[in-house]
């Protein structure tokens, strides 16, 4: 971005402060920086509250930042970027509701969220009708796909379907080939049931007991005392904090005395919190983030990482996740995009579609017509908890 001068810089930083007061890192009466230009303006629907705030609230504080690093530095192409966040509470219908806002009311360019499937999918038929690029941080492949039927939405969350292949990797590598699958009864969980389902019959995996659950329930110990009668060799949990917490304890609890692989919707220190103890042992495929000091630095993610990863830890005194890694990578894809387009959401649409190697925080994307993710196994490795820590496995 070029360098404006530090009376603009201060000005918008100025003008951000301000607008943050207002509950939002944007404002309906946007000041214009010295240059007169009018901003360009972008919204996000987040799940900062409900049962997905552990996802939405780093994704929130992520992109507060993000948005006042760029206005700092004077904008998009000169002009002060205008964002809008607004909380879905975890609900689709307020999803729905906030999208139309965004849209109608703000007029914005593209809106980047949700942090979860459900709230996300929620909002396809919105974004399509109106023509508006859509960005979501959550991890279904539905949301993209058929990309066909989702022209104008995208995301940065790996698909289900990339967390898989790298599960199916490591089942084979260990010759577990016998597998129990449980997950939450929602839109995430059911479509890892579906990709999981379709990639064990291509594998030689056989699921020899499936159980759901509500992410509600307070107690899965029923289900995975079906399980442990199942002759299964591993449990496979398809689900985010808290109920993914609670299975985990459940499971340590019954002393099932076989291995625990959770997907990518566990990737934050919430969920080993809330588990108690009960996390230490667990296995799942994560983007780089959370063991970024132990990937190879010749990694061309590494210096991405580390800077995102120290200029969270300045201003919110914690670690990021991944959730909020989701977040950096659809607030820059899109800045990156409404710098080549400027002010067309058709335009951007385009540009993003044609993004390639764009090294972000949850892998390098090379977006296309065919695929609005971008993202493949390389992008993920194998972790375990180990001390409560989270532990690159080679």
């Amino acid at each position: 971005m070029k360098k404006k001068s530090i009376l603009t810089g201060i000005i918008a930083v100025i003008v951000a402060a301000g607008l943050l007061l207002s509950g939002c890192a944007g404002s309906k009466d946007a000041a214009q920086t010295s240059t007169g230009k009018e901003p360009y303006k972008i919204g996000a629907v987040i799940d900062i509250s409900g049962p997905s705030s552990s996802l939405g609230v780093p994704e929130k504080n992520t992109l507060q930042m993000l948005a006042d690093k760029v206005n700092a530095a004077g904008g998009i192409n000169g002009h002060p970027l205008q964002l809008t966040i607004l909380d879905n509470k975890s609900d689709e219908t307020e999803a729905v509701l906030a999208v139309k806002k965004l849209i109608d009311q703000e007029k914005v360019l593209a809106v980047l969220g949700c942090s979860s499937s459900g709230p996300s999918m929620s909002m396809i038929d919105t974004v399509q009708k109106e023509k508006v690029p859509m960005i979501s941080l959550a991890a279904s492949s539905q949301i993209v796909e058929p990309v066909q039927q989702r022209q104008w939405v995208f995301k940065t969350a790996q698909s289900d379907i990339v967390t898989i292949k790298k599960l199916m990797s490591y089942l084979k590598e260990k010759g577990l080939t016998n597998v129990a699958f449980l997950y939450m009864n929602n839109a995430y969980g059911d479509g890892g049931r579906i990709a999981f389902t379709t990639a064990a019959q291509s594998n030689g995996v056989k699921i020899v007991a499936e159980e759901k659950f509500e992410a509600t329930d307070k107690d899965m110990t029923p289900q995975l005392t079906k399980v442990k009668t199942s002759g299964a060799q591993a449990v496979v949990v398809w689900a985010i904090p808290p109920s993914a917490s609670i299975i985990t304890k459940n499971f340590k609890d019954l002393n099932m005395g076989i291995p625990l692989l959770h997907s990518h919707g566990v990737g934050n220190q919430n969920f080993i919190d809330l588990a108690q103890g009960a996390a230490d042992g667990v296995i799942l495929p994560i983007g780089k983030l959370i063991v970024a000091d132990q990937i190879p630095d010749s990694d061309p993610q590494k210096k991405v990482l580390n800077t995102y990863i120290e200029e969270y830890s300045k201003k919110y005194n914690s670690q990021p996740n991944s959730f909020g890694g989701y977040a950096w990578d659809g607030f820059y894809l899109l800045v990156d995009a409404i710098e080549k387009a400027g002010a067309d959401r058709a335009a951007i649409r385009d540009a993003l579609e044609k993004t390639q190697g764009f090294s972000g925080v949850s892998g390098v994307f090379n977006l296309s017509a065919g695929d609005h993710n971008g993202l493949n196994e390389d992008s993920m490795v194998m972790v375990q908890v180990e001390n409560g820590k989270w532990k690159l496995l080679k």
